[in-house]
């Protein structure tokens, strides 16, 4: 026993204490005597030439901004990491070339443009980015977002032509055309994509991103990637159907392939159902052997190259009616201007696919940041990205933003730097300009054999919903309106509707703060809530009201009601118990030969007071309270009166609150002038200065407000308040804690 009272004077004597006696310091002695705002002696103008002065410093820091690779190429270790780049660089572009092939169906284009897409972006961002391990490229949700656009403006019921050598002869579908329409609107649509991002990034306006949170941004992906399943169904199966965009696409796809499921091409399907097989074996062994093998196994390029091959070998194509990939021109097209008469229709579709573009982008950057140990500028990133698709788009590629499995791989694989992504363009540039033509026996059902394996990991994140469930019903609710909404509107409707929600929810919060009454723990200078924590006990005569929100337009009602209804003061009903005693004391002094009933309704319980003749004993009224006498309530003489107000200060405890306006402004002072009428005093304790410097730009301290009610720390306040109220001359003013 003596032991542990040794131990426990032992901890007492070595615990840090925290002693301060001061006097009670209110806004008015701080601004006079403690803090003395700087005086800035500049002017705008000469503000205004400083931020615009040229020098060699800012030259330079302009120039290593825009291209971080002069920040770490000069002193690249060649030794140590040149190898492991090497070997990165050619296992993601082993993956990124069937990607390209495949995600170019998505986009609704003749395969050889997602070629383009996957070396000129990715070359570019060796130079722009500042994230050294995600692959950007091609992308399953972005390009399926493309060729929602593309299909809508250029649908295949546009491009039917009679045959010129017969007029009995139906109309027949100008492939052709379509396609190099189609390629129009990608390009113009990637044009537009970029210039967006670029001036997105030149605004500083990175943080957007912040407004897809990750329940919205792993709904949307999900959705989407339903969307592309159910895009690739038709080539798994070999049947030809309508692509579809817009509200409720997916639908009429699935009812389009259900149509047509009789027509099944069976050596389509069963070289399709191989394929999956195959990948989805290849993909499970690498993840559960991931630490074991210096590199994954290529599962897409073996893929590639063993259906390339017996595609050619048994002229599936001829034979078997087998689709396939078709013409690859060999090398790479002249730069050409997009066709810019088509932006009017493509300006809300350009901002959907730039937001999510960039979003993808910067969350994987900063996963992959964190890892390793450094920092991406998410105002660089939007530049980046917007260079790579503005640039690249003359060289008609369509939009492109990072690849989780592709950045998987490159990290995996030991990538060090940027030089890595640099290696798989080349990989890929190798193809288009020499070996493109290998590839043209490919069957398309492989294609979608490899988009649909890649897709696995989006489903996996179906598990967020029973995690939400037990951490957040908010953030589930945005994962499920993401999901749902994308899913049968469309990406583009589905987007917007998500992040109406996600913002609404916010509102929601704002205007649902908790609030609470606070009590001290003895012997601390601490207030916490009196529901929560039995140490803490009110002050009498004090109430310490806290609400863990700002005061503004939409709460500012909310705020000002809650205040009412917790502390239990009411003004206009303490005015009403007011006018009601003094018609009692008047009807006292007169002469009534009827006796006057006054009714005080404490919950469910009425209590009567009789009021008799002059002559006779008036029943006592103690603290507001009344007789037990029951009341007649249809009296027309019946006066209903409630207790008399014991609290005569409240203390508004500002420590949460960040910002205000003027309509939040305006209720407080109205509020203050409420209860100063009926002798309640209201001070404001925890202000930080910036919403101290708002109030003072709002006027707020006039008239019944003044700097002396307003208080650093709660603790202050609620001594100011009892020092106020006591009677005795020797109240104390100084409290050490």
């Amino acid at each position: 026993m003596e032991q542990e009272e040794t131990a426990a004077r032992e901890d007492a004597d070595s615990q840090l204490m925290y002693r301060i006696e001061r006097p009670v310091y209110d806004e008015a002695f701080i601004r006079t005597h403690l803090v003395n705002r700087k005086e800035n002696s500049t002017t705008i103008r000469q503000r205004l030439a400083e931020k615009f002065q040229c020098s060699s410093k800012k030259a330079k820091a302009a120039a290593l901004s825009l291209l971080p690779i002069l920040t770490w190429l000069p002193s690249y270790p060649v030794k140590q990491y040149l190898l492991s780049d090497v070997v990165s660089g050619l296992s993601t572009g082993v993956v990124q070339l069937p990607q390209g092939l495949a995600y170019a169906m998505l986009a609704a284009v003749p395969p050889v443009y997602g070629l383009y897409s996957s070396f000129y972006p990715v070359l570019l961002y060796t130079f722009f980015g500042t994230s050294r391990h995600i692959s950007v490229g091609t992308f399953a949700v972005i390009s399926l977002m493309i060729g929602g656009v593309v299909v809508r403006e250029a649908p295949d019921s546009m491009f039917y032509v009679l045959p010129a050598n017969g007029t009995n002869m139906s109309a027949v579908l100008d492939v052709e055309a379509r396609d190099a329409r189609r390629v129009q609107v990608a390009v113009v649509l990637t044009t537009l994509v970029g210039i967006i991002q670029i001036v997105f990034g030149l605004l500083r306006f990175g943080f957007v991103a912040i407004y897809l949170t990750e329940p919205l941004v792993r709904g949307f992906t999900t959705a989407a990637a339903f969307h592309v399943v159910i895009s690739q169904l038709k080539y798994l199966l070999g049947v030809e159907t309508q692509r579809f965009s817009g509200p409720l696409s997916a639908v009429y796809s699935v009812k389009a392939v259900l149509s047509k499921i009789t027509t099944t091409n069976v050596t389509t399907l069963l070289l399709g159902l191989s394929c999956l097989v195959f990948l989805y074996v290849i993909k499970h062994l690498n993840e559960r052997y991931k630490k074991k093998l210096p590199i994954p196994i290529p599962g897409e390029i073996i893929v590639v190259i063993v259906s390339t091959g017996v595609s050619y070998g048994l002229s599936l194509s001829d034979d078997y009616s087998v689709a396939i990939v078709g013409k690859i021109p060999t090398g790479l097209l002249p730069p050409a201007a997009p066709l810019f008469s088509l932006l009017p229709s493509l300006v809300t579709d350009s901002f959907a696919v730039a937001i999510v573009g960039f979003s993808m982008g910067i969350s994987l950057a900063k996963i992959f940041a964190l890892k390793h140990g450094y920092s991406v500028d998410g105002n660089q990133e939007l530049i980046a990205l917007g260079l790579c698709n503005f640039i690249s788009s003359f060289f008609q590629t369509f939009a492109i933003t990072c690849s989780m499995s592709r950045s998987l791989v490159q990290e995996s694989t030991g990538g060090k730097t940027q030089i890595a992504g640099l290696l798989a363009s080349l990989m890929v540039l190798l193809v288009v300009v020499a070996i493109g033509f290998v590839f043209q026996p490919l069957p398309q059902t492989a294609l979608a054999a490899i988009i649909m394996v890649n897709l696995l990991g989006m489903f996996k994140q179906f598990r967020d919903i029973p995690s939400l469930w037990r951490t957040s019903k908010i953030e589930l609710a945005i994962w499920l309106v993401a999901y749902v909404a994308s899913l049968l509107l469309g990406l583009d409707y589905g987007l917007l509707v998500a992040i109406s929600f996600a913002i609404l929810t916010v509102i929601y919060r704002t205007q649902s703060p908790k609030s609470s009454i606070l009590g001290h723990v003895s012997s601390t200078g601490l207030y916490y809530d009196v529901d929560d924590y039995e140490e803490a006990a009110e002050y009498e005569g004090i109430k310490v009201f806290h609400s863990n929100s700002s005061i503004y337009f939409a709460n500012s009602d909310l705020y000002v009601n809650t205040l009412k209804e917790k502390t239990g003061v009411n003004p206009v009903h303490i005015q009403a118990v007011r006018k009601a005693q003094k018609k009692l004391k008047e009807k006292t002094n007169s002469n009534h030969s009827s006796p006057l009933k006054v009714c005080a309704k404490y919950k469910d319980e009425a209590v009567t007071h009789e009021v008799l003749p002059q002559n006779h004993m008036v029943e006592e009224q103690r603290n507001g309270q009344l007789g037990d006498r029951h009341c007649d309530l249809n009296s027309e003489e019946a006066v209903f009166l409630e207790p008399l107000n014991a609290v005569h200060s409240i203390v508004l405890d500002w420590t949460s609150a960040s910002f205000i306006d003027s309509v939040g402004a305006k209720a407080i002072k109205q509020v203050m002038k409420e209860y100063a009428a009926v002798d309640v005093r209201v001070v404001i304790a925890g202000c930080n200065r910036h919403l101290l410097s708002e109030l003072d730009s709002l006027q707020f301290f006039t008239g019944n407000a003044t700097t002396d009610m307003v208080f650093p720390t709660v603790h202050d306040a609620v001594l100011y308040c009892q020092h106020l109220h006591s009677c005795s001359p020797a109240a104390p003013t100084n409290e050490t804690v």
